[in-house]
Parts: structure tokens; sequence; C-alpha cells
């Protein structure tokens, strides 16, 4: 007898072993998340240390969005050449050292290094995380799943403003170290977790392990209470038709890659101008009672019903038409803000704006992965995510040009990037929900 991957997954339904590994991929998806928003909160303190320049102490974002790009882009290739786990585990660990170096830099220049090698290892667990839980999870629960894994990084952006709050609160000498190495800590509990992770089935069958496969599934089946398949059961892929597409660059796939490509440049360029410009200036100017770094808590938690509404309409309305709606709702808000009429109006554009860019994102990751087929799912999120370190790269530095004539006019800059999002957007003809994967 044979069956499809998909069609065993779905036997056992998502259970028990799913929520396992969302607990050991959230904890470092929150680790990750806390390590790339730790720039924004950290530059005001990293300026007082080393006695530089608002611009100049951002570079530290540059370089660490760098080193993503470079990690994304090769690690998405490499786990798509010899599996996915032991990817994972090296990218945590060198995520846990180097992120724990940083916390004792003694100079600008080395923290640079350090937080490059750091960007290079958090680059390289992000596609790969999303594509391998993808790939334990049956189709109909997948979108809500994923959505669920992004979400844990508002816990991780929680936690970084808190910390920054409080080491404010208390009079820290060096707050950049204390978020820093609060950063680095889930990473190396994750590093332990990730032994229990075993290498993703589809992998292991298409590059010719069926046996060791079966137990891979099997091991899914017995956790979430399930018959396991029997030692005459053959797993298959969902087998591509004769002349399928050897890059995500194909013909075939060629708008939907260049779409799908554009809408996480733009929407990585909004997000991380907003989030490392914003908690500098909430913390040093912002508008009336509109300041400090307990506001910024607030725009962390409201990141969470978004990502919530997302899980909810990726599986209800389609990936679609959600990454659609928050992309459009996003470049409203920023819009408000640029009215700039009181503080009030300032506060509600704000969590308008965190709550609507963290559902684009819970969309994005829950729809990406699914555009391309198992032999393609690793370098197709590998590209996504290295484009989207390329907004995080020029954020900072081309950004600052649009600052420098204003708060407003650069919040309106990314008003017209959202909508320009929503445009690109239009290039992606298909839905993928409730369909298979293979």
């Amino acid at each position: 007898m044979q069956i499809t991957i998909d069609d065993a997954l779905a036997r056992g339904g998502a259970g028990k072993f799913q929520k396992r590994l969302l607990a050991i991929f959230g904890l470092v998806w929150a680790a990750d998340a806390m390590q790339v928003i730790a720039v924004g909160f950290a530059a005001p303190s990293i300026m007082a240390t080393f006695g530089l320049e608002r611009a100049v102490a951002l570079q530290v974002g540059t370089l660490f969005f760098l080193g993503m790009f470079v990690g994304a882009f090769m690690f998405g290739r490499v786990a798509d050449r010899i599996g996915r786990r032991g990817v994972l585990l090296l990218t945590v660990a060198a995520d846990a050292v180097f992120g724990l170096a940083s916390v004792f830099a003694p100079s600008f220049e080395f923290l640079l290094m350090l937080r490059f090698l750091t960007g290079v290892a958090v680059g390289g667990t992000l596609p790969v995380d999303y594509a391998m839980m993808a790939e334990f999870l049956p189709a109909k629960n997948r979108g809500r799943w994923l959505v669920i894994l992004e979400g844990f990084w508002a816990v991780g952006t929680i936690v970084v403003a808190l910390t920054a709050w409080l080491a404010a609160s208390y009079g820290a000498a060096a707050p950049w170290r204390w978020i820093f190495l609060v950063a680095a800590l889930p990473a190396l509990i994750g590093i332990f977790l990730r032994f229990w992770v075993p290498e993703s089935p589809m992998y292991l069958l298409k590059s010719g392990q069926p046996d060791k496969a079966r137990t891979v599934v099997n091991r899914v089946l017995k956790a979430n209470g399930a018959t396991p398949l029997s030692a005459d059961t053959d797993l298959i892929l969902v087998t591509p038709p004769e002349g399928a597409p050897p890059s995500i660059f194909a013909p075939s796939l060629m708008r939907r890659t260049l779409g799908i490509m554009a809408v996480w440049f733009l929407v990585s360029l909004s997000y991380y101008g907003v989030f490392v410009w914003v908690p500098g200036w909430l913390a040093n100017e912002g508008m009336g009672w509109v300041r400090g770094y307990g506001f910024l808590v607030l725009l962390a938690v409201a990141q969470i019903p978004g990502y919530a509404l997302a899980a909810y309409g990726v599986e209800r309305w389609g990936r679609r038409p959600t990454l659609m709606g928050f992309l459009i709702l996003s470049a409203i808000a920023c819009f408000l803000f640029t009215l700039s009429l009181n503080p009030s109006l300032v506060a509600i554009s704000l969590v308008i704006m965190s709550f609507a860019l963290l559902g684009c994102w819970g969309a994005l990751y829950a729809f990406t992965p699914e555009l391309y087929p198992t032999n393609l799912r690793g370098t197709g999120m590998g590209t996504a995510s290295a484009v989207a370190r390329l907004g995080g790269i020029f954020a900072p530095t081309l950004l600052t040009f649009a600052f420098a004539k204003g708060f407003g006019f650069a919040i309106g800059v990314f008003a017209a990037l959202l909508a320009l999002a929503a445009l690109a957007l239009l290039l992606v003809k298909t839905e993928t929900r409730d369909r298979a994967i293979g």
C-alpha cells in the first residue's frame, strides 16, 4: 500500500507531537525575535556607552541584518541538501554563543562583529524552522499552527520591551548588555531541546531514506494516539509532474516568486523601520503622554491579537485575502500617524500599526512555504527571509534620510511602501488553504 506523507500525518492530526514541536520551535522563535528587536531598544544605551551618534549606533542593526541576510540565503539552501535537523542544531548553538558573547563586547567594533555573527545564526534559523514545522503538520491545520508559531515573535518582543523598561527604571549602567543577555538565554536552552526534534520525513523520503521517513511518521502517529503505519506501507511524496520547476525562478513559479518576494521586502522595510526608530523616539521624545518604555510594552502586547486574527483568518478566509487585509490596514494606520493631530490619535495609530504589521508577518509565514514544493521549500523560505533581511539592512541606514525630514514624514513613507506591497501581492494568484504540500 502507498500513502503520501500528508495523508499519513492527517491520520494523527495535530496533537501531542506537534504541540511539543511548537513549544521547542516557539522558544527559539521568541529568542530570534528578541535578538532582532533588541536593535531598537539597545541603541540609546549603546550611544551612551561608546559616545556615538544615533545613526552610528544603529549600524549594530545594519550589521546584524546583513548577517541575517547571509544566514538566510545560505542555510535555506544547505537545509534542502543536507537536511533540516543538522542546520537547526548548528544555527541555534551559534545564536546562543555569539549572542552571549555580545554581552561582554569591550568595544563598539567588537560588538559589530559579534552582532553580525549572531545575525548569521538567526538568519539561518528562521526559514528552516518554518519549513520544518510545515512539514510535520497536516494540511488542514498547517496555516493556523504556523501563525501560532509566528506569534511567539510577540512574546519575544514583550520580553525585550520589559527588559529595556526595567533596566532603564533601575538605572542600569549599560542597559544594552542586559537586553542582549536576556535575548541569548532562550537560544541557550533551545540547544538541548532541539535534540528531541527528528529529521523531516519529507526530506528523508526525498533523499532516498524511506524506512527512516516511515519511522519518523510512526513516531508522530504514536505520540498523537493514532495507529502506526505497517511495515508494508510505502510512503510517497506528492510527485511533481514531468517538467516540474527546478528553481523558484522557473517560468511557472516566476510570477508568484517575484510577487511574494516584493511583499517580504516591503513589509520588512516598513516593520524594521518602525521598530528600529520608534523605541528611541518614544523613549526620548514621544508626543504628550505617548512616550517611554511603558508604551512600548503596550505596543508589543498589541501584536498578540494581530497574530490571533491572522491565525483565524488564514483558515477561515484564506492565506492571500488575510495577508491583503493586514497590508491595507497597516498602510491606513501609518497614514493616520502622519496626521499627528494629538497624542490620542498617535497612540491609536501606533497600536493599530503594531497589530496589523504583525498580522502581516503571521499570514506571510503561513502562505510562503506552501507556495513551493518540498525540494524548493527551504530555498523559497530562505530566499524570502534573505529578501526580508535586505529590508532590515536598508531600514536603519537609508531611512535616516526620511526621519531627518520628520518622524511623521518617515511613517508616511511606510504607508506608501505597504500600499505598494498590497499591489505586489496581486501578482500571486495562488491560494494554498487546505492544499497538500509535496
